[in-house]
């Protein structure tokens, strides 16, 4: 089996990103904290934002155990004036961002025959609305400091083979990837790049517990059957994912800008449907 890295930065410089500053939204637990702790490594300052303020705690300390300045907020997303208030918090302590990372979002899995009126406006507010509140707040910001990036976390069913199980995050997230390309053409020559990062499944305790956990009672044996349809068999780590985004967010992809990054293990090459919906029920 292939190792993964035990960290979201070993692969990058020391210091990469000192001077700078990141908001990660979703930023207590999971792809969001890694992800957080991934920049603090590298040195840069960070703001956490999330709905669960204990998970909040939590990564707040780890990061400040780090040596770098760390502020953290309970935020919602959907909601403008708790995005509003996040905003006044962070360009209160920092003056300045350079990076921001829309991670924060979610679904719950079921058949469209399954999914009520209020659920599925309740996904497409949380995942598509919310990345349009936080672009529309924090934009202006990234601009003004003019050498920055933005990375919104999608996953991997947002391409020409449907999402099986998740036809209402399926249909946001695309959204979300198309309004990363056109923020990406008017961001380009202020300095700013916009990418959108597809993962496939990853090891996290949201994935378990409110995904595969909600598919079927035997989680362990549902979460093999992934894998094993997964070309590299086995699961992303937090850490990769994270990764991905501080690569989005480096030197290196300066010149990448209004792009899909599909980085899932190669999962949406494998048998999608079979493990989602093997009966393919409406």
């Amino acid at each position: 089996m292939t190792s993964t890295p035990n960290t979201a930065a070993e692969t990058f410089a020391p210091g990469l990103f000192r001077g700078r500053t990141v908001l990660v939204t979703g930023g207590g637990r999971g792809i969001g904290r890694a992800t957080a702790l991934g920049f603090a490594q590298l040195g840069a300052d960070v703001a956490l934002a999330a709905r669960d303020a204990d998970n909040l705690a939590k990564t707040h300390g780890d990061i400040e155990a780090l040596g770098v300045r760390c502020i953290s907020q309970v935020c919602d997303i959907r909601n403008t004036e708790s995005v509003e208030s996040l905003r006044d918090m962070v360009m209160g302590s920092f003056t300045k961002l350079d990076f921001l990372i829309n991670n924060a979002g979610g679904q719950f899995p079921a058949r469209p025959s399954e999914i009520s009126d209020r659920g599925f406006r309740a996904v497409v507010d949380l995942n598509l609305h919310g990345t349009w509140n936080m672009l529309s707040r924090f934009v202006p910001d990234l601009i003004a400091a003019g050498d920055g990036s933005i990375v919104n976390v999608v996953h991997n069913q947002v391409g020409d083979r449907g999402a099986p199980l998740f036809l209402h995050s399926g249909a946001a997230r695309a959204g979300v990837v198309n309004m990363t390309k056109t923020t990406a053409l008017y961001l380009a020559h202020r300095g700013v790049t916009v990418n959108a990062l597809a993962p496939g499944p990853v090891d996290t305790q949201g994935f378990r517990e409110e995904e595969v956990a909600n598919i079927s009672p035997d989680v362990a044996e549902y979460t093999k059957r992934i894998i094993r349809d997964t070309p590299i068999q086995r699961l992303q780590s937090p850490e990769e994912t994270a990764a991905h985004i501080l690569f989005l967010c480096s030197p290196a992809a300066r010149s990448l800008t209004g792009q899909l990054l599909i980085a899932d293990a190669g999962n949406a090459m494998g048998n999608q449907n079979a493990v989602y919906s093997p009966d393919m029920q409406w």
